[in-house]
C-alpha cells in the first residue's frame, strides 16, 4: 500500500474526464480529483500476478503496449526484460487482425536488417550502394523500425496483451478483444474497464506508477517462466531416470537369461548303439554240387 501511494497510483483524472463505468474503483473526490480506491486496487494486483505468472508457466507470450511518452521507456525495458513484444509508436490498425499483411512488412524490416549487417554475402550491402539508394534505404529502415522494430519476432497472435492507457490505445483494445486476447490493464478513471479481463485501477500518466504497475507484470511473468523450465527440467530427469531404470531391468533381464543358460546342464550324448555288423561272407565259395563225370550212364545191352 505505501509503495502505491508513494508512487501516486490513487490520482485519478478531473471529474469532468471521468468514465461513469469506473464508478466503483473510486473512492473519493477531493478538489475535482477523482481518488481511486487503492484497497480495490491491491486486491486486483493479486488476481494480475496470479494470471502473469500462470502465462509464463505455460509458456505463453505479453505484448505491452504504451504510446504516450510517459510509458515507453518502462513499456520497452519491460518488454524487453520479460522476453515479450511492444508498441511504444502509433498503433498500426490491423496489427493483430491483419497479422498476415503486418507479418510481411516485418519480414521486409528483417531483410533491410540482415543486408545492413552483411550477413547474406549474395546480397549488396547497403555499404556499396551510391549514397541516394543508401538514404532511401535508411529512410525504409528507420520508419519500418519505428513500427515493428518492438514486434519483429512476434512470430504469431500474442498471448496476452499489457496496455497503459485504454483511452488512448482503444484500437489495440478493439483488436485485442475481437480475437479474444486477454487484456491486462493500468486504467485510469476516464477509461472503460469493460473490454479488460484483469483491471488494475490506477494512474496512467505518473511515471512512477506505469513503472510499478508493468514491474508487477513482468517480475511475475519471469517467475512463471522460471517455474516452466524448473518443471520441464524435472520432467527431463524423470524420463532420464525412467530411461535407465528400463535399461536396468533389460540389462537384468538379459543377464538372467544368460546365467540359466549358462546354468541348464547340457543334454548326455547317448552312446553310439554298436549294432552287429552284418558276417561278411568268406571268400570261399558255397560248394557247389559236383558235376558227373563225364562217363555217361551205361545203357542196358541189347539182348541178343
Amino acid at each position: 500500500m505505501k509503495a502505491l501511494l508513494e508512487a501516486g497510483v490513487h490520482f485519478g483524472h478531473q471529474r469532468k474526464r471521468w468514465n461513469p463505468k469506473m464508478k466503483k474503483y473510486i473512492f473519493a473526490e477531493r478538489n475535482g480529483i477523482h481518488i481511486i480506491d487503492l484497497q480495490q486496487t491491491l486486491r486486483l494486483t493479486k488476481e494480475v500476478a496470479k494470471f502473469v505468472m500462470e502465462l509464463g508457466l505455460s509458456g505463453g507470450k505479453i505484448l505491452f503496449v504504451g504510446t504516450k511518452k510517459q510509458a515507453q521507456e518502462s513499456i520497452i525495458n519491460g518488454a524487453n526484460k520479460a522476453g515479450g513484444f511492444y508498441v511504444t509508436n502509433r498503433w498500426l490498425g490491423g496489427t493483430l487482425t491483419n497479422f498476415e499483411t503486418i507479418k510481411k512488412r516485418i519480414s521486409d524490416l528483417n531483410k533491410l536488417e540482415s543486408n545492413k549487417s552483411g550477413n547474406k554475402p549474395q546480397t549488396k550491402s547497403i555499404f556499396e550502394l551510391t549514397k541516394r539508394e543508401t538514404q532511401k534505404i535508411e529512410k525504409n529502415l528507420s520508419r519500418l523500425q519505428k513500427h515493428f522494430g518492438g514486434i519483429k519476432d512476434m512470430k504469431k497472435i500474442p498471448d496476452a496483451l499489457f496496455i497503459v492507457d485504454i483511452a488512448k490505445e482503444d484500437i489495440a483494445v478493439k483488436e485485442a478483444s475481437k480475437l479474444n486476447i486477454p487484456i491486462i490493464a493500468l486504467v485510469d478513471t476516464d477509461g472503460d474497464p469493460t473490454p479488460v479481463a484483469h483491471v488494475l485501477p490506477g494512474n496512467d500518466d505518473a511515471i512512477r506508477s506505469i513503472q510499478l504497475a508493468t514491474s508487477l507484470i513482468v517480475d511475475n511473468y519471469i517467475y512463471g517462466c522460471q517455474l516452466r523450465l524448473e518443471k520441464l527440467a524435472e520432467i527431463a530427469k524423470q524420463k532420464e531416470i525412467e530411461k535407465a531404470e528400463k535399461q536396468k531391468i533389460s540389462s537384468e533381464k538379459d543377464e538372467k537369461n544368460k546365467d540359466e543358460t549358462s546354468k541348464k546342464p547340457t543334454p548326455k550324448k547317448e552312446p553310439e548303439s554298436k549294432n552287429p555288423a552284418p558276417k561278411k561272407e568268406s571268400g570261399n565259395k558255397k560248394p557247389t554240387p559236383e558235376k558227373e563225370s563225364g562217363n555217361k550212364k551205361p545203357t542196358p545191352e541189347k539182348e541178343s
